[in-house]
């Protein structure tokens, strides 16, 4: 037996601020819990393998570097225009001690949580 990936859960300090910028990031769908928290969910059209992001309220500020982050792709393979995208929605870029070379281009969310926009499946590499 194995397990999949099924929910990315970030906690967060300002949920309405980071549903804003991850639902239009990703196209997902957004239902609001009781509690504060947000679940999004991929379109209907969606394998039913891609996970739904789960932002809840941390209380606190990040702190150092993500020890994990979701590593995107572009639908559309433009990587270069999605990045231009994500950066006009909030994002910016991160120096996480990339040399440049990277088939990866760092941003991080509006609170500043890293993630990368892949420049090629990473099953190729």
């Amino acid at each position: 037996m194995t397990v999949r990936f099924a929910q990315w859960t970030l906690d967060v300090q300002d949920v309405d601020r980071m549903v804003a910028f991850w639902s239009q990031a990703l196209g997902f769908d957004v239902r609001r819990g009781d509690d504060g928290a947000a679940k999004l969910y991929p379109p209907a059209a969606a394998p039913p393998d891609v996970p739904t992001l789960w932002l809840q309220n941390s209380g606190g500020t990040k702190r150092g570097k993500n020890r994990y982050h979701p590593d995107l792709r572009p639908a559309d393979g433009d990587v270069d225009t999605e990045v231009a995208r994500l950066l006009e929605l909030g994002a910016r870029h991160a120096d996480v001690g990339q040399t440049g070379e990277e088939a990866f281009v760092v941003l991080a969310d509006p609170e500043g949580n890293e993630f990368c926009v892949l420049k090629r499946e990473p099953r190729l590499n």
